[in-house]
C-alpha cells in the first residue's frame, strides 16, 4: 500500500509541474526556441517565397514582405496575373486580377484583418503586453494525434489567435485565428512545420492555411526562399496615386 501511495504521490507531483507553467514563462521558451529576442527584434524587412499548388492542379507563386513597424505586401502569381493585397500601416489595398479587377482598390474590413494580422513581423506573443494583447495557458491539447500547449492571445482589436506549441522545441505547429466583425465569426486554421534557421531565428517552411471546419480545402505553401533584411522600397506598401485622387 505504501509503494502505490508514494507512486500515486508521484504522478500527482509531476501532473501540477507539467500543468504549473505559466503563460510567461510559455511565451519566453516560444521566443528562445525562434532564437531570442535580439535576434527576432534584428529583423528590419522580411521577403518569403514559396510555391502553393492551387486546387485545379495549377502551381502558383506566393510571396509575403514585410517591413518594420507593421507593413507588409502580399502576392500571389499565377498564369501570368498576380494579385496584390498590401497594408502601408493605416490603410489596406488590393489588385485583384482573377476577378476582373485590374485597378487597385481599397480593401474592405473583413479582408483587411487578415492583412493587419500578418502586419506583425515578430509575431503576436512578442511584446504583447506592449502591443495591447493578452495571452493565457489554457493547458495541453492534441494536434494530429500527439500533445501540445495551447496559449490564447487576445489581440487588441479583441480577435483571438490560438497558438499550439510543441511540447519539446516549444515552435508554433497550429494557429486557429478568430476574427470577430461585424456580429460574425471568422475561424481559419494554420498548420506550421518544417522549421528551419534564417539568420538565427527559426521559419516555418510548410505553411497550410484554410477555413477551421474545411481543413482538406486549405492551400499549402511549400516555402523556397527566406531573406532577412534586405532592400525593399517602403513605396511597395504605399496606396497607388490613382486612390488618392
Amino acid at each position: 500500500m505504501k509503494r502505490w501511495l508514494v507512486l500515486c504521490g508521484t504522478f500527482l507531483c509531476f501532473g501540477v509541474a507539467a500543468f504549473s507553467q505559466t503563460a510567461d514563462e510559455l511565451v519566453n521558451k516560444n521566443i528562445a526556441a525562434r532564437g531570442g529576442l535580439e535576434k527576432i527584434k534584428a529583423i528590419q524587412t522580411l521577403r518569403v517565397t514559396g510555391t502553393a499548388m492551387t486546387p485545379f492542379g495549377v502551381p502558383a507563386v506566393v510571396m509575403t514582405e514585410n517591413m518594420r513597424p507593421d507593413m507588409v505586401r502580399e502576392t500571389f502569381s499565377i498564369a501570368g496575373m498576380t494579385a496584390v493585397q498590401a497594408y502601408d500601416g493605416t490603410t489596406g489595398w488590393q489588385i485583384q486580377p482573377f476577378g476582373g479587377k485590374k485597378d487597385p482598390q481599397f480593401m474592405g474590413e473583413d479582408d483587411l484583418r487578415d492583412l493587419q494580422l500578418d502586419s506583425d513581423l515578430e509575431g503576436g506573443l512578442v511584446d504583447y503586453k506592449a502591443k495591447g494583447n493578452t495571452v493565457e495557458f489554457l493547458g495541453h491539447d492534441t494536434v494530429d494525434g500527439d500533445d501540445a500547449l495551447r496559449l490564447k492571445v487576445t489581440l487588441k482589436n479583441g480577435d483571438i489567435v490560438y497558438y499550439y506549441l510543441d511540447p519539446d522545441t516549444y515552435l508554433e505547429i497550429r494557429k486557429d485565428v478568430q476574427e470577430f466583425i461585424r456580429g460574425n465569426v471568422t475561424e481559419k486554421r494554420y498548420e506550421l512545420g518544417s522549421y528551419k534557421p534564417i539568420a538565427g531565428v527559426m521559419f516555418p517552411f510548410s505553411i497550410t492555411s484554410g477555413p477551421k471546419n474545411d481543413p482538406d480545402s486549405g492551400i499549402t505553401v511549400t516555402v523556397d526562399k527566406v531573406e532577412v533584411n534586405i532592400p525593399i522600397d517602403k513605396s511597395d506598401f504605399a496606396v497607388p496615386a490613382s486612390l488618392k485622387k
